[in-house]
C-alpha cells in the first residue's frame, strides 16, 4: 500500500522523462545519497571506509565502465584491468611531473589517456565480435601489463616497478584521512553514475543497444557501427581509467603492475554478470557483492574455528564465484538488478496477487 504511484500525474515532458518518475523512488534515492555522503563519514569506522566502502565504490566505477561496453553495447572485453592500469600510471606520471596540477584535472586527463588507448584497441571491433573480440581485448590486457612492467619510464624507473602516489589535495584541501577520501570517492561515483544513466537514456545509449541487439539491422537504419563502438570503448575506458587512478591515489597508495592483472579483469566481469548486464544499479550491486563476499566467507569460517580446512577456505571464494555465475546465467541472466526490479513490481501490487 505504501509503494504506489496512484495519484502521481505527469503534466510536463520533463516529468515524463525523469530518471525516477515515482516520488517514493526519488525520496529513497535522496535519502540514500544523503546517508552515503553525510552520515556514513561521521559514524563509520576508519577500517570500514578503507577496507569496504572505498574499494567498493572504486570497483563500482570500473564495473560501470565495463557495463557500458558489454551490457549496453554488447562488446565483450577482458582488458578492463589493463585500462585501469593505464589510468593509474598516467595519473602517477602527471602528478609527479606536474605537482601543481589539481587532482581532479589529473584524474580527468588520466581517464582521457585511458580512453585513447581503449579506442585504439577497440578498432578491431568493426570486423570481429564475440569470442574473437574477447581474445583481442585479452591481448590488450597482457600488452598493457607487459608495457608498464618492462618500460621503466611508466614507474619513473623504479627498480621494483612499484609506484607510490604522492599526497592528494583538492584545491589546497588535503585528502589524507579515511573520511575525506571516502567523501571524494562517493561523490565521484554518484556523478559518474548519473552521467552514465543519462547517456544510456539518450540517443547514444539507444544506438549502443541497437548495436548490441542486432548490429546489421542497426547499420541498415543508419547507425554508424565503427563510430558507435569506438565511443563505447572510449567512454568505458575513461571510466576504467578514472577507477584505476583512484585505486592508487585514494585506496592502496602503492601498487605494482601485477595489481592490474587479468584476475582483476575477470573480477570486474563477475561484478557485471552477477550485478546485472545493462544496469547502472547492477554495477553497484555486483561490486558490493564481490567486495563483501570474501569478508562474509572469512567471518563464517571463523565461527567454525579450525573445523574448516585452510586449503578449502582459500578456494572457497573462487568456488562461490563460479557457482553464482552459473546460477545467474541459468536462472536470472540480468542479475541482482533484475531481482530488485521484480521485488519493486511485487511491492507495487501487494497485497493483491501477482
Amino acid at each position: 500500500m505504501i509503494y504506489r504511484e496512484a495519484g502521481q500525474f505527469k503534466t510536463t515532458y520533463a516529468a515524463d522523462q525523469a530518471i525516477l518518475t515515482i516520488s517514493q523512488d526519488r525520496w529513497f534515492m535522496i535519502g540514500l545519497i544523503a546517508v552515503a555522503v553525510v552520515v556514513v563519514p561521521l559514524v563509520a569506522s576508519e577500517y570500514l571506509m578503507y577496507s569496504v566502502l572505498i574499494p567498493f565504490l572504486i570497483l563500482a566505477i570500473a564495473a560501470m565502465g565495463l557495463n557500458i561496453l558489454l551490457g549496453y553495447c554488447g562488446q565483450i572485453s577482458l582488458g578492463t584491468a589493463g585500462f585501469m592500469a593505464v589510468g593509474a600510471f598516467s595519473a602517477y606520471k602527471l602528478a609527479v611531473a606536474f605537482p601543481w596540477m589539481p587532482i581532479l584535472v589529473v584524474f580527468i586527463i588520466a581517464g582521457l589517456i585511458a580512453a585513447l588507448v581503449g579506442t585504439v584497441f577497440g578498432l578491431p571491433s568493426l570486423r570481429i565480435k564475440g569470442f574473437y573480440l574477447a581474445v583481442t581485448t585479452l591481448g590488450a590486457q597482457f600488452f598493457i601489463e607487459w608495457a608498464v612492467t618492462h618500460f621503466g619510464w611508466f614507474s619513473n624507473y623504479s627498480t621494483s616497478g612499484v609506484i607510490s602516489a604522492p599526497p592528494v589535495d583538492l584545491f589546497g584541501i588535503p585528502i589524507d584521512s579515511a573520511a575525506s577520501r571516502y567523501v571524494f570517492t562517493v561523490v565521484t561515483a554518484i556523478l559518474m553514475a548519473l552521467a552514465m544513466k543519462n547517456m544510456v537514456r539518450g540517443k547514444l545509449g539507444r544506438a549502443w543497444m541497437a548495436v548490441r541487439d542486432t548490429d546489421v539491422a542497426a547499420e541498415v537504419i543508419g547507425i554508424r557501427l565503427l563510430r558507435t563502438k569506438l565511443i563505447a570503448f572510449a567512454i568505458s575506458s575513461f571510466y576504467c581509467g578514472i577507477s584505476g587512478a583512484m585505486f592508487v591515489f585514494l585506496y592502496l597508495g602503492t601498487v605494482e603492475p601485477q595489481g592490474f592483472d587479468v584476475n582483476r579483469s575477470f573480477e570486474i566481469l563477475f561484478m557485471v554478470i552477477i550485478g546485472g548486464l545493462g544496469s547502472v544499479l547492477g554495477s553497484f550491486l555486483g561490486a558490493g557483492f564481490i567486495v563483501m563476499l570474501p569478508l562474509l566467507i572469512t567471518n563464517v569460517a571463523s565461527a567454525f574455528g579450525s573445523v574448516v580446512p585452510a586449503e578449502l577456505l582459500s578456494n572457497a571464494e573462487l568456488i562461490v564465484f563460479g557457482s553464482l555465475i552459473v546460477f545467474f546465467l541459468i536462472v536470472e541472466p540480468l542479475g541482482l538488478a533484475r531481482l530488485w526490479a521484480i521485488t519493486k513490481e511485487r511491492l507495487r501490487l501487494w497485497p493483491f496477487p501477482y
